[in-house]
C-alpha cells in the first residue's frame, strides 16, 4: 500500500474515533439526537474530513439507520440503549466505528456483551483470516452473556467512497469459505440482543445514496442531484442536509428521485421483536501482513 493512501486511512480512522467518543459523551438524559448529530457533523468538518455517511443514533429496539430528522425533537432518556454509529471520509478513504451507552447508567450487560465480542475479534484479527473464525467468536461471546447476535446484520469490507464492499462478515456462526482481504480495510461491528436477534425494515427512512445519475425533469431536482453527486458522490447522505440546503420543497423532490431510479434509500432497521440493541465497531487496516485498528 502507498504510504499516502496508508495515512489517509489512519487519519480517517482516528478522526472516526474522535467523532465516536465525542457522540456518546454528549449521550446523557435530556440531550437531543439533533443536537447531538450536528455536533459529530461540526466536529468532522473542524478536522478536515467529511462523514463517511449520516451519524446513526439508534436508540433501544432500533438497531441501525436512524439519523435524525430535520426538525427531529427527540430527547434521551435514563435507560435508553444508544448506538453511536459514525465514520469520517478523508479524500474517499473512509473510518467506520460505533459505540452503545445505557444512558445515565453504568455495567450494562447487554452494551457489555457487543464490546466484549469486538474485543475478541481483536485479539484474532489478522490479514485473510476466515471470515467464519470472527464469527464464531462474536457468536459465542454474545451468547456466553445470554443474549443473542443479530443474525443479518454484519461487518464488511470498505473502499474508497465505498462503505460496503466485498466481504460480509457475519455475526452467528457459518460455514462460510470466505477469508477477509489481506491489503485494505474491513469493519466488524457485532449487534446483540435480548430479543430473537433479527432486524427488519420499518417505514422510514431518513438516508439515502445516490445509485444513478438520471436525467430529471424538475429544475430544483435537477440541481438537487447535482449536489449530491458533487458533494456526497456515492456515500450515504441524510434527508436532512438536503432540506437545511434546499429547503422544505426538497423532501419531494427527494422521493421523486427515488421513484425514478437514481437514489437508494436506507429503511430504518429495527429489531424484529422489539428487543433492545447494542452495537460495537471498528475499522481495521491490512498493510504489509499486519494489522492496525484504526478506529482503536
Amino acid at each position: 500500500m502507498e504510504s499516502e493512501e496508508r495515512e489517509k486511512w489512519l487519519l480517517a480512522g482516528k478522526i472516526g474515533k474522535e467523532i465516536r467518543e465525542l457522540g456518546v459523551s454528549l449521550c446523557v438524559p435530556g440531550a437531543k439526537l439533533l443536537d447531538i448529530a450536528e455536533a459529530i457533523e461540526k466536529r468532522t468538518i473542524e478536522r478536515g474530513a467529511k462523514p463517511s455517511f449520516p451519524p446513526n443514533i439508534s436508540i433501544n429496539q432500533i438497531a441501525a439507520h436512524y439519523t435524525p430528522k430535520y426538525d427531529d425533537k427527540t430527547e434521551l432518556k435514563k435507560g435508553d440503549i444508544v448506538k453511536v454509529d459514525v465514520g469520517a471520509s478523508v479524500d474517499g478513504y473512509l473510518s467506520d466505528t460505533a459505540a452503545s451507552v445505557a444512558v445515565g447508567e453504568e455495567g450494562n450487560k447487554l452494551v457489555s456483551a457487543t464490546k466484549e465480542a469486538l474485543d475478541a475479534v481483536i485479539e484474532i484479527m489478522k490479514p485473510g483470516i476466515s471470515v467464519s473464525e470472527i464469527s464464531t467468536v462474536i457468536d459465542d461471546k454474545i451468547r456466553s452473556f445470554g443474549f443473542s447476535p443479530i443474525v443479518n446484520l454484519g461487518g464488511h469490507g470498505i473502499g474508497r467512497y465505498s462503505l460496503h464492499e466485498g466481504e460480509f462478515i457475519s455475526n452467528s456462526k457459518n460455514y462460510s469459505g470466505s477469508f477477509l482481504r489481506k491489503e485494505g480495510v474491513v469493519a466488524v461491528e457485532p449487534f446483540a440482543t435480548n430479543g430473537g436477534g433479527y432486524v427488519i425494515d420499518s417505514a422510514e427512512v431518513q438516508i439515502y445514496q445516490l445509485v444513478a445519475n438520471k436525467n430529471v425533469r424538475s429544475t430544483l431536482g435537477r440541481e438537487i442531484l447535482k449536489y449530491i453527486a458533487e458533494e456526497y458522490n456515492e456515500l450515504p447522505f441524510a434527508k436532512r442536509w438536503i432540506i437545511n440546503k434546499f429547503g422544505r420543497l426538497a423532501e419531494i423532490e427527494i422521493r421523486n428521485l427515488v421513484a425514478a431510479g437514481s437514489l437508494h434509500e436506507f429503511n430504518v432497521l429495527k429489531e424484529r421483536d422489539n428487543g433492545l440493541v447494542s452495537q460495537f465497531e471498528h475499522s481495521f487496516l491490512f498493510d504489509d501482513g499486519k494489522v492496525i485498528v484504526t478506529t482503536l
